[in-house]
Order: C-alpha cells, then structure tokens, then sequence
C-alpha cells in the first residue's frame, strides 16, 4: 500500500488540491507547464507514474471524511478535479462536502472567501468529530454523514 493511501487521517480539507496531476500536466499554463517533469516525471514518458500518483484514480482507498474548497476561475488546477472527487467519494458513501468559490482563483484572495473557507472547515470537522462550536458557523452539507455504521 502507498503511503499516501494508509490510514493516518481521521479527516482532510483540501483546499484546490490536484487529485489528477496528468491532467494538471496536460491542462496547466505555460508558465508552469515543465515544472512537473522535475517532481515527478517527464511526460508523457511517465504516463503510468503520474497515474499511479493521483487519487481521483483510487477513490476506493479513501476513507476519511472530506471537505473541498475550490475556486471557479482556478486556471492551474481545474474545478474539474474537485468536482470528480467529490462525486466519486459521495457515490462510494464516504461523507464528503464541497465549497466553490466564483471569482476566485487557485489562491483565495478575497478575505470574505478565506473567513468563509476556514470558519465551514471548522464546522466540518465539529459536525466529523462530534464537538460544539463556541459560536454560531455558516452550515455546510455534509454528503453520507450519518451511514449506517458510522
């Protein structure tokens, strides 16, 4: 088993997170389209390590509950990526929620999306592991929370 892949988290947030990084190879700006051959492999040449590297191609291996955050205007790592996440993980029953941002890029800027971003994250993780907020939070929907066998 990888070590990305054992059970260490209880829960995550990823916060415009690659879960795909060929297509992060195929889709990125020119800016930064080399950068990848130096961390992982070059490519296409490593078609199969940069498979083996995203876990949009393992949802079956995650477990833990997750939250996503993602800006609509992301130009370095697709909305795409989240949103194929988060239904593969919602199919499969692992609870799972999602937040996207309009106006907002790879990189939160506007502090209204920050403060929005942190404070659902805390609610998340108070709704994951059972624990009361101090004040009142914004909710978020939280996809498969309450299974049967949770």
């Amino acid at each position: 088993m990888r070590a990305g892949f054992q059970k260490v988290f209880r829960a995550g947030a990823s916060y415009f997170g690659v879960s795909d990084v060929e297509a992060l190879a195929k889709e990125t700006h020119k800016f930064e389209s080399r950068y990848l051959d130096k961390l992982i492999a070059p490519y296409p040449e490593g078609k199969q390590v940069y498979r083996d590297r995203s876990a949009i191609h393992f949802p079956d291996r995650i477990s833990a509950p997750m939250i996503f955050f993602q800006g609509l205007e992301d130009k370095v790592v697709s909305p795409s990526q989240a949103e194929r996440m988060v239904r593969s993980l919602r199919k499969r029953g692992v609870p799972v929620a999602y937040i996207a941002f309009q106006g907002e890029q790879h990189g939160f800027r506007k502090a209204e999306t920050i403060k929005r971003a942190f404070e659902a994250e805390l609610y998340f993780y108070s709704k994951v592991f059972g624990f009361k907020l101090p004040e009142r939070v914004e909710p978020v929907e939280i996809w498969n929370l309450n299974r049967k066998g949770d």
